[in-house]
């Protein structure tokens, strides 16, 4: 079922506005004639719990089963009432049923996904419209499915990689926590008037203000997390984030590999599915997730269109490995592009894994000692007075 929309009229030509759920447009005419309403204008609405994108493995799965049924022999339109059919998920079935009811009613594939809103990312879209002109749909399926396959195993090795760090994050948060909560006070009244370092002071003061004003301490870290989720919301913001990315000391050449791995397979899929140069420019660039790489894009594409080749194009990138332009530049010379392209992105998608298990082992060491400094800094505080002490009360 689908939402619409609509403007009818009555016989008398005052206008009607209002939604109603049907199958197609077909139905919403038929419906509103019974009530001896003519329809003038009518929208699908796509419901924004609906907009959400589909996840990377849904994907995959899809364009397999599809591109796996489509080549041997079965129907479109037959091998989308069956993916709907077979799936478990409530959600995805309404999703294919709708498609499948698109495509009855004449519409392309591509325009059948197309008309889903958000749910299905413009790269598959256009490499599908791109195969119903070459009547390639079996080969493009299995080429996607492959894609976000790779796309979905590096995203969660980049997310398992992460795991560590946020383990090790959180448990400092909760360890200063206890610290200065439950350990520090024990401390308050032990020194009684003797002179206390000034580190210590600042200790202990950290820990009355928190004792006594936990709910402000509480509020202002929510506060912290919120201005820092708004704030990757800004564009400049966003842009020097990005930037930073690419050049931060060390992190920096591990995040342009994997940054330079998903263009080259993206590339690589949309040229050798017959989408032209220019487009396949503009939609890889959506799939860098990387503001200030993709903004570089505008000159790249300009450079190509009046005539440069890619290779001198995309050498202007900063925010990608120069291996790149480089191979790129010997398949444009042999006249193997396409296939350059395939063997780039999987020398890259190799390269990206290894530089996701370096960023890792940069990380863990550097959080681990993150984590000691702190609880150093604090003991040096506790033990410092103590030291004093004990050296009055031996003088005495």
């Amino acid at each position: 079922m689908a939402t619409f929309k609509y403007i009818a009229k009555d016989i008398n030509s005052k206008k009607y506005h209002g939604k109603r759920e049907v199958n197609s447009r077909e139905e919403l005419v038929t419906l509103l004639r019974s009530e001896n309403l003519y329809l003038l204008k009518c929208k699908e609405i796509v419901k924004e719990e609906d907009r959400k994108k589909m996840k990377l493995n849904d994907l995959s799965e899809f364009c397999r089963e599809l591109g796996t049924m489509v080549s041997s022999g079965i129907s479109l339109i037959m091998a989308m009432n069956i993916i709907a059919k077979r799936t478990p998920n409530p959600k995805l079935q309404a999703l294919y049923k709708d498609i499948y009811v698109k495509l009855q009613q004449g519409l392309s594939l591509s325009d059948a996904l197309a008309a889903q809103g958000e749910m299905f990312p413009s790269l598959m879209i256009n490499m599908f419209r791109a195969s119903e002109s070459t009547g390639m749909l079996d080969k493009t399926s299995m080429k996607l499915a492959t894609q976000f396959d790779k796309d979905n195993k590096l995203q969660n090795k980049v997310k398992s990689a992460m795991m560590y760090p946020m383990i090790l994050v959180v448990v400092t948060i909760f360890v200063v926590i206890a610290v200065f909560t439950l350990i520090l006070p024990n401390f308050f009244d032990m020194f009684g008037d003797a002179p206390i370092p000034l580190i210590t002071q600042v200790m202990f003061g950290i820990s009355k203000a928190m004792i006594a004003n936990w709910e402000w301490f509480l509020i202002g870290v929510l506060i912290i997390i919120c201005i820092i989720t708004m704030s990757m919301r800004v564009t400049k913001i966003r842009f020097a984030w990005d930037k930073f990315k690419v050049h931060c000391p060390k992190v920096g050449y591990l995040t342009k590999i994997i940054y330079t791995a998903r263009f080259a397979r993206s590339m690589s899929s949309l040229y050798t599915s017959g989408v032209s140069m220019l487009n396949s420019l503009a939609l890889a660039r959506g799939t860098i997730n990387n503001v200030y790489i993709a903004s570089q894009f505008d000159e790249v594409i300009k450079q190509v269109r009046d005539g440069t080749n890619l290779s001198q194009a995309i050498s202007i990138i900063d925010g990608f490995d120069p291996k790149l332009a480089s191979s790129v530049y010997i398949g444009e010379e042999s006249g193997k592009l396409d296939q350059t392209l395939l063997n780039v992105a999987d020398d890259f998608d190799y390269e990206a894994e290894l530089a996701t298990e370096k960023m890792v082992t940069l990380l863990q060491p550097l959080m681990i000692i993150i984590l000691g400094v702190i609880i150093g800094t604090i003991i040096i505080s506790v033990m410092l007075p103590l030291y004093s002490l004990y050296g009055s009360i031996g003088s005495s």
